[in-house]
């Protein structure tokens, strides 16, 4: 970490565990829990995903650290572009979710969602450009494909006008692979590297391997604000700064990293607060006419007490900042 640690006893007394109700079901829950820190530069979260095992889900926590006990960094511009997110939903219901944000002028669209086909993508996409005809769409497969299916999916995808195809395939060496087949083919979609980048142990890899065009990057996976800056810095990649399925604190978080950066070529993947159904907060960070503002989240205390769960997932979620802390500790 870039600071340091606080005391454990500390970060655990001033810990929050919520559980937020979906709208949709997303990466496939229906529920996202998360466990909120106050310190005194304000608040920070940590919500790993719950099958992370320590070592990967302590970067997350260095990142809520990070968030309570260190200011924010000089903001740059004062809103985000966002684009909206569009879970791998039936065509049908394509219009539905994408009315609930403001003005979407870029779309993300879930593809490779498991035991649904390509026509099934083809169809959500179709829909999505026929309901937006000016807007910038861009697919996030979370690879889902092999090399092969990618390569024929993303071939009859880009006849949509694609921005990019997020991930298609798992790893460095398989984007990369992707990327030339694609380029053979004389299709120039660009690809972008989201899991090859948060969950390898050198994320610059994808750069030096020319395995993407573009890095999204999550402030929580990497371990916070300074740490993505650096890697920014170091990548010779534009960068679209993500969600990672937060709370409007961890989105207020993810909304100061990508105002700092010195670039900000593509909107980014932060309007996933329309997502669900209640929040920490009376007035949750959301975007307006797809600009998301930079902004602190305090949360409301009588929230904080309804989105409570059981205290079996708190403690849970306690023993696992206990486990966390352990691995940032002997780091």
């Amino acid at each position: 970490m870039s600071i340091e640690l606080p005391p454990l006893a500390e970060v655990l007394a001033n810990s929050h565990v919520v559980r937020l109700p979906m709208r949709v079901k997303f990466r496939g829950i229906t529920q996202r829990e998360a466990l909120l820190i106050k310190g005194p530069a304000g608040w920070g979260e940590f919500s790993a995903f719950v099958e992370y095992a320590p070592a990967e889900a302590s970067r997350w926590l260095a990142a809520g650290i990070e968030a309570a006990y260190e200011s924010f960094p000089e903001p740059l511009r004062a809103t985000i572009p966002v684009n909206a997110t569009l879970p791998a939903v039936a065509a049908s219901e394509v219009g539905s979710v994408l009315e609930k944000y403001d003005a979407p002028h870029t779309i993300k669209i879930k593809v490779a969602e498991k035991g649904q086909s390509l026509q099934d993508d083809l169809a959500r996409v179709a829909e999505a450009r026929r309901l937006y005809p000016q807007a910038a769409l861009r697919v996030d497969a979370n690879m889902g494909w092999d090399i092969a299916q990618a390569v024929h999916a993303l071939k009859a995808l880009s006849d949509y006008d694609l921005q990019y195809a997020e991930q298609p395939v798992p790893g460095i060496t398989g984007l990369a692979q992707v990327r030339e087949q694609l380029r053979n083919a004389g299709i120039t979609l660009k690809i972008a590297a989201d899991e090859a980048v948060r969950k390898h142990t050198d994320p610059l890899e994808v750069s030096r391997l020319g395995a993407a065009d573009l890095m999204v990057i999550k402030a929580q996976p990497l371990g916070g604000i300074a740490a993505v800056l650096d890697i920014a810095q170091q990548a010779e990649l534009d960068v679209v700064i993500s969600s990672a399925l937060d709370s409007s604190v961890g989105l207020a978080q993810a909304a100061a990293l990508a105002s700092a950066l010195p670039e900000l070529p593509y909107a980014c993947g932060l309007s996933t607060g329309t997502l669900f159904a209640d929040d920490v907060c009376s007035e949750p960070l959301l975007a307006t006419a797809g600009y998301l503002p930079v902004r602190r989240i305090n949360p409301d205390s009588d929230k904080l007490k309804q989105l409570r769960p059981e205290q079996q997932r708190v403690d849970w979620w306690l023993h696992r900042v206990e486990q966390c802390y352990e691995q940032l500790a002997n780091a």
